[in-house]
């Protein structure tokens, strides 16, 4: 599995390197060089502190969960393997973040249909919690409000099925007759289960709301970047670019959003008065201290994890 994941973050810096490229080259070399003078880079730690921080709070929730489906792990442990999922923030939808329940099973034998689920109710509480900051910008400003809406109806509609036990039982009923499928249906049932558990009002309300908190410390490194270069723009507005980018990078289920993020983020920044060279420097920026940061956190820990408690291979 280290093998694969090395892999998918070597395609990955290739394909960020072609776009970094592209963009400076749009954007004339020369012009962004001469924007990356001007920017002081002693405001780095503070940007990293603010991507680190939703980081933090998005472990939160992670262990919230874990403590929801009743699993037995000490904080540490969970700190340490939350964070080495992040080095599958590269992965489309980062689905490679299962690699967490894989991990979860080496410590103490949980199986992994038991704690899957989780991530993808962490993955729909961010979409949430974005679809929120990106809503309350489009009806400002008059713009994409019709597609997060629709989006937004997508996802609740899924809520809807599978927490709605009379349908979830009749879906269930119909894979079990599938003969590819039946053989599968108890770990199915089961991740059903956990998902209903984690997808009740009460769960669901509250971890948006610290999802909202985790992604609005991202949405304010963008309007840090672009303070720093002079850019008179509010912070709701540098926030429902960063959200509506961050939305279009997650449904597109590019690896890591790679493409579509950055050109939504550098077509929204001119959109909105930015010169070519900010909004393909800040573009940059963002993705570095956001992104990239994340992979090489979690590249670390997941180091760590492995040396503490060995390879992890998805066969176990």
């Amino acid at each position: 599995m280290f093998e694969k994941i090395k892999r998918n973050i070597f395609i990955s810096i290739a394909l960020t390197t072609v776009i970094f490229l592209g963009l400076s080259i749009y954007a004339d070399i020369e012009i962004v060089l001469n924007a990356i003078r001007r920017f002081n880079f002693i405001m780095l730690p503070l940007l990293l502190l603010l991507a680190y921080s939703n980081y933090f709070m998005r472990f939160i929730k992670w262990h919230y969960y874990l403590h929801i489906l009743q699993i037995k792990i000490g904080l540490g442990i969970s700190y340490l393997i939350f964070m080495s999922g992040l080095s599958m923030s590269v992965t489309p939808g980062k689905v490679g973040e299962v690699l967490k329940s894989y991990m979860i099973k080496r410590v103490n034998l949980t199986p992994v249909t038991e704690t899957a689920p989780i991530v993808f109710v962490e993955r729909l509480t961010d979409l949430f919690s974005l679809l929120l900051i990106g809503i309350a910008g489009a009806f400002f400003y008059g713009i994409g409000e019709i597609a997060l809406i629709i989006i937004s109806i997508f996802f609740i509609l899924i809520i809807f099925v599978i927490t709605n036990r009379k349908l979830s039982n009749r879906i269930l009923d119909f894979l079990a007759k599938r003969k590819f499928i039946s053989k599968y249906i108890t770990n199915i049932s089961l991740a059903y289960s956990n998902a209903q558990k984690m997808l009740k009002p009460y769960a669901i309300i509250s971890m948006t709301f610290v999802s909202l908190i985790a992604w609005m410390f991202e949405c304010l490194i963008l309007y840090l970047i672009l303070n720093e270069f002079n850019i008179d723009i509010s912070l709701l507005r540098a926030s429902f670019i960063y959200a509506f980018s961050t939305i279009i990078g997650s449904i597109s289920m590019l690896p890591g959003g790679i493409g579509a993020t950055e050109g939504s983020l550098t077509f929204l920044m001119m959109k909105y008065g930015t010169g070519t060279d900010v909004a393909a420097l800040s573009t940059i920026l963002v993705r570095l201290v956001t992104l990239w940061f994340a992979v090489f956190i979690g590249v670390i820990c997941l180091v760590l994890f492995q040396h503490k408690y060995g390879r992890i291979n998805n066969t176990e």
